[in-house]
């Protein structure tokens, strides 16, 4: 007999609308309860996508009964205060990427976890791909790995607003957000899943007049070898991701979504390691999510507290590189 998972919603943007019809697809995904600051736009939701409870207040949720887990895609700067007033109501919490606005929140939400005995994981989908795994499984094939580069440059359409002299969300420091927060993570995270913490970094980057961080690169040095990164809000580029080894290098299409995936050998041969892939790529974050809530496991194995850690200390040493801060910042004293 399936185990129904009762979640609560907490944020109604449209990466909300994404998780819903993918998680919908996971057997035992229940949909109980949606919190908005806005009664209106809370029974908006709820009736949009047949939800029976509706809260303006996030601990009136959590204390509900009503929810057993809860999806935070509020911004970010909320979502340490969200989440341990969840777990803090024995709620397992699947939080939206980047999981905190620095490390500082994060070691309070995990501690938050632990000592509720409850379910955090940060919500990035790329490392719970198919196509990511097959990285993983088959990194030992280029020998001596020397480099990993990792490119995200979206051009954003809310810069046209911002252009235009409307500051939205997306550029408001106030919200803990930026390219680094918003694109950068999705660079720095495989990485860290496959090769750990890096010895040194050095990060540059293009502060806009709002206060955020509009494109930016980050070199991270390891014993032996050296990563490269490079993201970007207000440019566009259509390169790949690369790994390399001194027996070949392993190319990524995308590296917030891998999908293709080939292996091409120094001495030319080549080996296509991409994966069939649900086409909603957030299915695999919720079917993780639920599978552990099943198993009575308080955390990922693949999205580990260690490499969410890793990669918001990486951000926040960028952070300080550039001169990006955060009014969250405040009480970890960056």
């Amino acid at each position: 007999m399936t185990t129904t998972i009762r979640f609560g919603i907490i944020g109604t943007n449209w990466i909300t609308e994404q998780f819903i019809d993918a998680a919908s697809e996971v057997e035992g995904f229940k949909l109980s309860a949606v919190y908005s600051r806005s009664l209106e736009t809370a029974s908006a939701f709820a009736a949009k996508h047949n939800i029976a409870a509706t809260f303006t207040d996030v601990e009136a949720m959590a204390a509900s009964g009503e929810i057993d887990a809860v999806y935070i895609a509020s911004p970010n700067s909320f979502h340490a205060g969200h989440a341990i007033t969840c777990m803090n109501h024995g709620v397992h919490v699947l939080c939206e990427k980047p999981i905190a606005s620095n490390a500082h929140e994060l070691r309070q939400m995990i501690a938050a976890a632990k000592e509720n005995g409850v379910l955090l994981m940060e919500a990035l989908k790329s490392t719970l791909l198919p196509s990511f795994k097959a990285v993983q499984d088959n990194l030992h094939k280029l020998g001596t790995v020397r480099r990993y580069f990792a490119n995200y440059c979206q051009y954003s359409s809310r810069y046209d607003a911002y252009k235009a002299g409307t500051v939205l969300n997306a550029f408001n420091p106030a919200f803990s957000n930026g390219a680094l927060m918003d694109l950068g993570i999705y660079c720095i995270y495989p990485l860290v899943a496959l090769f750990g913490k890096p010895d040194a970094i050095k990060a540059t980057g293009v502060m806009l007049e709002s206060g955020v961080d509009g494109e930016g690169s980050i070199v991270l040095q390891y014993a032996g070898m050296d990563a490269v990164i490079m993201y970007s809000k207000i440019t566009h580029s259509s390169l790949p991701s690369e790994i390399q080894g001194e027996s070949g290098s392993i190319v990524i299409d995308k590296i917030s979504e891998p999908a293709k995936i080939e292996l091409q050998y120094r001495k030319g041969e080549a080996e296509d390691l991409s994966q069939q892939t649900n086409s909603k790529s957030m299915f695999y974050e919720a079917k993780e999510f639920i599978a552990l809530i099943r198993a009575g496991r308080t955390e990922s194995s693949v999205n580990t507290f260690e490499n969410s850690l890793a990669t918001m200390e990486i951000m926040d040493e960028a952070r300080k590189q550039i001169g990006l801060a955060y009014p969250a910042d405040a009480a970890a004293s960056l």
